[in-house]
């Protein structure tokens, strides 16, 4: 029987791009379990932080495809999901391999630790994608290996390592991504462009930001308020790139309790923040090419405007594709040219 191991990876990093940005200030993390005969159990990700990592999620839902067991899917915590499943398990997971895009946690925080886990339900084959180097959750692989476990480590590295830049950028110094939605023809401008899916993924993913980039020019034109009301979420503090120092402060981005606004003309203040989501077009994508980690596309399959992207050159690594809705959403980096 033939295994395509990077057949079930891709499965994880795919489920885990879901919820890049989202998971802050955890990282992004997917999972797949498999069975015995290759069939697949669960695909589950990390979706938010303080809740199940991605391990558990997977294992949860597993759990129940192989026993038919309903209660668990109504546990909701982590801790209650680890003894549910130690409690339960009946050694069900004695012949399931597991694959995830990063080194099981070892440590006990927020969440209990998914190494020891994975450990105590007799799983005997790991895979995984990076190395943890975050010295407070690493060593998880270790523990699994010193107890027997049968450790694949490197498997798509190069793409789990893709999927944990962030984390790691906002662990060593800051990570930024910068963000926009146009239409087929690339134009940017005349109204909204993106479905209410993608706002609203937009707005989750400012919700969980700590400060937010934009535009004097934009300010002034579309008077925006740049919250996440369509998640009921947090509003980040705001940075308006500006020569210009006078605004209308009714304004209603002005107008959010406990929030910060920064009229600069230079990005400095960005080195007093870890996650950082920077909205705009092409002057701004110009003026931020130098401090942007990633990119992050909404593509809505329309024509109309009449300006955007149009006169800018510049090659992307494409790292995810996803649909949502009627749009394409595409997370990339800049593209590194080889010399011949």
């Amino acid at each position: 029987m033939v295994i395509d191991n990077n057949f079930f990876m891709n499965l994880a990093l795919s489920e885990a791009w879901k919820y890049q940005g989202l998971t802050y200030p955890n990282p992004a993390v997917g999972c797949c379990v498999v069975g015995e005969n290759l069939e697949l159990l669960a695909v589950q990700a990390h979706q938010k932080a303080g809740e199940p990592h991605a391990e558990v999620n997977a294992l949860k839902s597993a759990y129940y495809k192989l026993t038919n067991d309903s209660n668990i899917l109504e546990i909701i915590s982590s801790h209650e999901i680890h003894k549910y499943l130690l409690k339960n398990h009946n050694n069900c997971f004695k012949k399931v391999s597991l694959y995830t895009t990063l080194e099981p946690c070892s440590h006990i925080g927020k969440t209990p630790s998914c190494a020891s886990l994975i450990l105590k339900l007799g799983i005997k084959k790991v895979f995984v994608g990076s190395n943890d180097f975050n010295n407070e959750a690493s060593g998880g692989n270790d523990i699994l290996t010193d107890a027997g476990v049968n450790i694949v480590t490197g498997l798509l590295k190069k793409e789990c390592d893709d999927l944990l830049e962030p984390f790691n950028k906002s662990k060593k110094e800051k990570f930024v991504f910068f963000k926009w939605a146009q239409r087929l023809n690339a134009s940017t401008d005349e109204g909204t462009i993106s479905s209410q899916a993608s706002r609203k993924h937009v707005h989750a993913l400012r919700s969980v930001c700590d400060l937010l980039v934009i535009g004097g020019n934009t300010v002034r034109i579309d008077r925006p308020t740049l919250d996440a009301r369509l998640v009921n979420g947090k509003a980040p503090d705001i940075l308006i790139l500006s020569r210009e120092k006078k605004f209308d402060k009714t304004i209603k981005l002005f107008g959010i309790e406990g929030r910060n606004v920064y009229v600069e003309d230079n990005f400095s203040i960005l080195k007093n923040y870890k996650n950082i989501i920077i909205e705009g077009s092409s002057k701004m994508f110009e003026l931020t090419r130098e401090i942007t980690d990633y990119y992050l596309c909404y593509i809505a399959p329309k024509f109309g405007g009449r300006s955007g992207f149009e006169n800018l050159n510049e090659n992307f690594e494409i790292l995810n594709i996803q649909k949502e809705e009627q749009d394409i959403i595409m997370w990339m980096k800049k593209q590194i040219m080889k010399n011949n």
